[in-house]
């Protein structure tokens, strides 16, 4: 939501009216870059950038401090273990536990600790009753499945001294060669090297020193201004155990493009962080902070972050995941070399280094070898967990703004969206909706009725989503503080007394979500007794939960604040939001004994794993094209990196959009997993039937689209859910061995149906040029205009009316073409297939369908079809599995039928067919169906239309053409 916030609890009501009012006369002008960090003001990225300096101007008398004691090593079981020693002086040596875990899945894991730290051999400054051990608790938040152990890794007798190899993986196709002097690991599949760590030298574990007071004008050899305290802000971080950051060199010989670590507005493949043309000066930082009217094209850091990237080439992909809460910051250089040197070029091959560093925690990082982009996001999937498998309006239109200002307010515009006949499936409540801003509370005055606001909207299978955010108003009329007071449940000062900063409400505490009883009571307040005037269509957007500090450092709490187990902030930081979001999904979960509907919560910081439990949204994004624009690129990338329920707020947050730019957004959300339309407080209002003809028309239709589309949408859902792939997916996922299209960002494929978009994001434009990577035939959607030719582009039409989507060759794609208010009124509505054939006359796809609502697809309650076109013949088989709730399911079912069939390229033989025999499981004999044949002219293709075959979608049938 909108950020015009007060510094300090000391705002008048005066100040804040003015800052109102210049928001009003120039809101979304520029992020403010000196409330955020650069590089050169965080002492720990300072100093492990020049550390990487000094290792780099002396390459070739570089010598990394860090040595593998082979006589520590010991492997069993699929696990290395040893310990790394790092040499400060002659006199001095650190010890440094290692594990190098081998998981069945084939990934590889990496762990470094401080052995004085893990044994609290370490004294802390200030009184602090900080843990003394590095943070090592990241993992029970974000990993959830994978860690099985190989019990085929082997150790290699191959190996010389000064090596150890050990083969692992499928197949035993993976190998890690790990050098002892200087410390650096080699992964290696089918004997090519694919990472390197510490490759460069750049290791450097911020081991434990006293603080040492020197004598009056002396100096120390090394700057330690920022090693025991650190000012930004006015805020002073006390820093009680010193500088302990973690840095390392992560290298991708021979690719050029890398992948992920969101949350940053920024293009799909990354660019070079140390200058250059078209380059970045700045490190990618990963430090979730409220940035609101953020600027695009840059490595600044955003709301979430995901430490989990991918490198791809032709052939190829790897990955490593970070695992690390603390703030992390990644630099990235690519060069060039080429085996001839008089090659000019020929034969050369670009390579990518990374160097990774965060601020505490324990060096945890896993490898992934592939070899496909499918292969990374299924082991990462394995690791982190995969999407939820949301409620199926969860994947409809949803309609927002700061704020619908009554209850009646609300059954206005949904009155006005079924007078106009616009599906929505959601309307979205933000924070004026409280008393006073106390979550867990309606305004009295403006919403007297909230039930029978939700009955209403529940006559159309609609629902409603309220915001409760992670800070609680701190005042005495205020129960929910008064309990978190008493129960000593919320965040705390580093002197362990409650911390108290400034949000919305004014003077608020934090809920700590790490705490166990604070999840309980947390869940506690989401009963039906207890959050009065909420019915079971009422869901939960988490905002705020960074946490948005509006007098914090850097917009956020102070990192020597104190969490549940005695952790400091900084080091759960980028975890923090993501326990909210567990703590509200078991709440929803809970909510009345018996009802087991599957929540649906929105979140805007996030960390790996939140996938499992929330969508996401990329935060205060502006009204304009270059807004517009960034989003794609935003999205791709969160579903690369395992998070694919994405989306923007259509529109654009801040500012009033032109009704050209209002009408392409919708046109390109639509393409969005998550679709919401979102706008500021002071804004003009600007739900779709107010923008008048044609651009109201327009977008109507952009959003029918959407609906039509929903059965291949859930589709794609479900197989994210089994398998971690992104719902819409980047050029190189889908075609990851043509080079040309590595880099594109502006055009996307929605799951495995083959239609392919380019959404319209420049002003004026009339048409699109949509890249095509293979020489199938490609299909318009609406007309069958063809396009075919691979490795070059075509230009698309596109006016303001037309959204440019093609259809693949080779697929079968599941439509409802019945228009419905919401999609919870299509639930029995008949299907559509459309049959889009291939050069080879076939065609394959899926369907898979349940009730939308409960969990009782875990056990067999849901349809899954895999529908095949060859030889002339249309077949359904069922590719699910059976359960107690199998059968039930079917018969629920049993009426709902495919009322049409479209086939897209149909052969000129069918000129003259009127027919079609259709068999259906457990028939007695066939039947027949009419069938129309539609030639078209030149550049566009024949099509058939199959009327009412009367099959069931849950049966087994085939269609002979």
């Amino acid at each position: 939501m909108a950020r015009s916030r007060p510094a300090s609890s000391r705002w008048t009501l005066l100040l804040a009216f003015v800052v109102l009012v210049a928001c009003l006369v120039a809101p979304g002008v520029s992020v403010k870059h000196e409330n955020f960090k650069k590089c050169s003001q965080s002492g720990f990225c300072k100093r492990n950038r020049a550390f990487a300096d000094e290792a780099t101007t002396q390459a070739s008398s570089w010598s990394s401090p860090y040595e593998l004691d082979a006589s520590t090593i010991r492997f069993e079981n699929g696990q290395l273990e040893g310990v790394v020693i790092k040499t400060v002086s002659s006199n001095e040596k650190v010890r440094l536990p290692l594990t190098i875990s081998f998981l069945e899945s084939g990934v590889a894991r990496v762990v470094v600790d401080e052995e004085k730290r893990t044994k609290g051999e370490i004294e802390l400054r200030h009184d602090s009753q900080a843990r003394k051990q590095r943070y090592n608790e990241a993992g029970q938040w974000a990993l959830v499945g994978g860690l099985d152990l190989s019990q085929s890794a082997l150790l290699s007798s191959e190996a010389e001294p000064g090596f150890t190899k050990i083969t692992y993986g499928p197949d035993n196709k993976f190998q890690a060669i790990i050098h002892h002097a200087p410390f650096n690991v080699e992964f290696q599949r089918d004997g090519e090297t694919h990472v390197q760590l510490n490759k460069k030298g750049y290791l450097n574990v911020e081991h434990w020193r006293p603080k040492v007071d020197l004598p009056e004008g002396e100096e120390s050899v090394e700057d330690q201004s920022t090693w025991w305290e650190e000012t930004f802000g006015g805020n002073t971080d006390s820093k009680p155990k010193g500088p302990e950051s973690v840095g390392l060199d992560i290298s991708f010989p021979g690719y050029s493009h890398v992948f992920g670590i969101p949350e940053h507005a920024d293009s799909l493949s990354l660019k070079e962080t140390r200058g250059g043309s078209g380059n970045h000066e700045e490190p990618y930082r990963m430090y979730n902070s409220d940035v609101f009217e953020y600027e695009l094209n840059s490595p600044m850091t955003l709301y979430g972050a995901i430490p989990f990237m991918q490198a791809h080439r032709k052939d190829s992909t790897v990955g490593v995941f970070w695992l690390n809460a603390a703030e992390t910051w990644v630099d990235i250089v690519k060069t060039k070399s080429s085996s001839n040197p008089l090659s000019l070029g020929v034969g050369s091959k670009t390579s990518t280094q990374t160097h990774w560093f965060s601020e505490a925690g324990q060096l945890d990082i896993f490898v992934f070898l592939g070899p496909t982009p499918r292969e990374m996001s299924k082991t990462y999937g394995e690791l982190t967990g995969y999407t939820q498998l949301p409620q199926q309006f969860a994947i409809a239109y949803h309609q927002c703004r700061w704020n619908y200002v009554t209850d009646e307010d609300v059954k206005e515009v949904d009155r006005k969206f079924d007078k106009y006949q616009i599906p929505y499936d959601v309307i979205w409540l933000d924070i004026e909706y409280t008393d006073g801003k106390k979550y867990f509370s309606w305004d009295p005055l403006t919403f007297p009725d909230p039930k029978g606001m939700e009955e209403q909207l529940d006559e159309s299978e609609r629902k409603l989503v309220v915001i409760i955010d992670p800070h609680i108003k701190n005042t005495n009329d205020n129960p929910v503080d008064q309990e978190l007071q008493s129960k000593e449940l919320g965040v705390k000062k580093k002197d362990n007394t409650l911390y108290e900063g400034w949000c919305w409400p004014g003077s608020s505490h934090w809920v700590d979500c790490f705490n166990p009883a604070a999840i309980k009571w947390w869940v506690n307040l989401f009963k039906y007794d207890n959050f009065k005037g909420t019915l079971p269509n009422v869901f939960i957007w988490n905002d705020m939960n960074e946490p948005s500090v509006f007098n914090g450092p850097e917009t956020t709490m102070p990192k020597d604040n104190m969490h549940y187990g005695n952790w400091e902030h900084r080091d759960v930081h980028n975890v923090n939001g993501l326990t909210l979001v567990n703590a509200t999904f078991n709440a929803l979960v809970e909510r009345k004994k018996g009802e087991l509907q599957r929540p649906f919560i929105l979140t805007r910081s996030f960390f790996a794993g939140a996938q499992r439990v929330s969508a996401m949204w990329t935060g205060d994004n502006q009204a304009t094209w270059e807004h517009l624009a960034i989003s794609l690129p935003m999205v791709l990338t969160n579903g690369v990196a395992g998070f694919p329920f994405a989306g923007a707020d259509v529109g654009g947050f801040f500012n009033n959009p032109s009704k050209e730019l209002l009408t392409r957004w919708y046109q390109t959300g639509i393409w969005y997993p998550f679709l919401r339309a979102h706008a500021h407080i002071d804004t003009r209002r600007r739900e779709p039937y107010l923008v008048g003809d044609p651009y109201m028309g327009i977008i109507s239709q952009a959003l029918r689209l959407r609906y039509q589309l929903l059965p291949a949408w859930y589709t794609a859902f479900h197989e994210a859910s089994v398998n971690g792939m992104p719902i819409v997916r980047p050029q190189y996922y889908v075609h990851p061995n043509d080079e040309n299209g590595f880099a594109i960002d502006d055009q996307l494929y929605l799951g495995s149906t083959g239609l392919l978009t380019k959404p319209v994001v420049q002003e004026g434009a009339t048409s699109v040029e949509i890249y095509l990577a293979d020489d199938e035939k490609y299909y318009d959607y609406f007309d069958y205009t063809i396009y075919q030719g691979a490795g070059k582009k075509h230009t698309v039409p596109a006016p303001l009316e037309k959204v440019p989507v093609l259809m693949q060759g080779g697929h079968i794609i599941p439509r409802r073409d019945r228009p419905r208010r919401s999609s919870g009124l299509m639930k029995w509505d008949p299907y559509t297939l459309v049959i889009v054939l291939d050069k080879n006359g076939e065609a394959d796809g899926s369907l898979y369908v349940d009730d939308g609502e409960t969990f009782d697809f875990e056990r067999g309650g849901y349809i899954f079809r895999r529908f095949r076109f060859g030889e002339n013949t249309l077949t359904s088989e069922d590719i699910g599995t059976t359960g107690p709730k199998t059968a039930g399911y079917l018969k629920t079912m049993a009426g709902v039928h495919v009322e049409k069939i479209v086939v897209v390229n149909a052969p000129s033989t069918w000129h003259d067919r009127t027919s079609v025999t259709v068999m259906e499981d457990g028939a007695k004999s066939a039947t027949t169906a009419s069938l129309q044949y539609f030639a078209q002219p030149a550049g566009k293709a024949a099509y058939a239309i199959v009327k009412n075959p009367d099959v069931a979608i849950g049966k087994a049938w085939k269609i002979d053409f």
